[in-house]
């Protein structure tokens, strides 16, 4: 039987979502070209032999239209021959396009795939595709009817969540401050160097730097500032920009094979994809996903939870990650121990092959046999992945 290993992972620094972050003066097409350039190279693939390219976009308009994972293989030079698919799973599209590149090794359609995602929210704004709402709703009268005209805010979503498991704004704002600590733990300690990739960037005075850090991470917080922070989404509620993800510029991507074409290659793969599936929430709260997709992955792949020794899950609020640990009882430790999205950004379609890149080494450095991955997505939808280290 054939199985779907991933050999190596990479990914840029992830840079501050805003016109003068980091990353902001570089097409999407060419921050996704600089990735896949990069993999290649640390893994010396002659890239004629790549089977497709899967690729992970949120908001697919302007720059980031048109099919972006095609253009970035354009842009990276690789051999016309070889395709890309661009794919929409909301904040999971690029942990779904690790569950499309396996599926399809699995099956004997590719031998050798690279699955990843780019999102630049300095460029194109988040909810840029809606146009301001000329074009209309991204969802006719049914829906609308179904759900009494609702309209599907997920900062709301997050209030809702946080009240029903009962997370004070303390613990919210704790969760923050941690993962910063954590973050910034991993940067000092030099964790992040193997899986990211420099780039070289040039700011509005065209000066030229190295970009290899991510620039979201900050230290010394206190639960004191955190707590004067407002609270947009209700008044009186909990959920701040403090303990919500980070609007950030960022790609990731993944070589995905074989353990046989592997062995071929002269590759040592550092994962094997064990375990992937999906799963529908409600889309009001939204944002609950990752709850049922990890019960749901769990039992497909027949683990416990304590044989999983670490947990990526998607900090797209605060309450979202510590609502997950609250309901399915996972150590805290072991939830996001090199930070999350409220430090390190969350740019949308790149963020779930960033998780699994952050993942898949964190396994590598530490012995850790079993690493689990979700989500939340837009619409009320959640990814879930189990790697099992080789």
């Amino acid at each position: 039987m054939r199985d779907a290993v991933i050999v190596d992972a990479v990914r840029t620094a992830v840079g501050r979502g805003k016109p003068g972050g980091a990353l902001s003066g570089i097409h999407p097409t060419d921050l996704s070209a600089h990735v896949l350039k990069a993999l290649a190279e640390r893994t010396n693939l002659d890239p004629a032999t790549v089977d497709d390219v899967i690729w992970g976009c949120v908001s697919q308009v302007g720059e980031q239209a048109g099919s972006i994972g095609r253009y970035s293989v354009l842009a990276a030079g690789w051999p016309e021959h070889v395709p890309g698919l661009t794919i929409d799973r909301q904040c999971g599209s690029s942990q779904q396009a690790v569950h499309q590149a396996a599926a399809g090794i699995i099956a004997g359609q590719y031998d050798i795939a690279v699955a990843g995602g780019v999102e630049s929210m300095s460029r194109i704004p988040m909810g840029a595709t809606r146009a301001g709402g000329q074009f209309g709703e991204p969802f006719g009268s049914r829906v609308a009817e179904r759900y009494d005209n609702y309209q599907f805010n997920q900062g709301i979503g997050a209030e809702m969540i946080a009240e029903e498991f009962r997370l004070t704004r303390e613990e919210l704002d704790q969760h923050a401050l941690d993962s910063h600590a954590r973050a910034a733990g991993a940067i000092d300690e030099g964790r992040f160097k193997v899986q990211i990739t420099p780039v070289t960037v040039t700011d509005a005075e065209g000066n030229t730097r190295v970009f290899d850090t991510d620039e979201g991470v900050r230290r010394g917080g206190t639960l004191e500032a955190m707590g004067g922070l407002k609270t947009p989404f209700k008044e009186n509620g909990v959920v701040s920009a403090g303990n919500a993800s980070q609007i950030s510029d960022g790609s990731a991507a993944l070589l995905i094979t074989t353990s046989e074409i592997a062995e071929r290659n002269g590759w040592t793969p550092i994962a094997r994809f064990h375990t992937g599936v999906v799963t529908g929430a409600d889309p009001i709260t939204m944002l609950k996903g990752p709850i049922p997709a990890t019960e749901k992955v769990l039992r497909r792949a027949g683990l416990s939870l304590d044989e999983i020794g670490v947990f990526e899950i998607n900090e797209a609020f605060a309450s979202v990650s510590l609502g997950w640990q609250r309901a399915i009882g996972a150590d805290y430790e072991k939830l996001n121990p090199n930070g999350g999205a409220m430090a390190l950004g969350h740019p949308l379609g790149g963020s779930g092959a960033r998780l699994m890149t952050t993942l898949v080494h964190h396994m590598k450095d530490n012995g850790i046999r079993y690493g689990l991955q979700s989500m939340c997505e837009g619409g009320g939808m959640a990814n879930a992945t189990i790697l099992e280290l080789l």
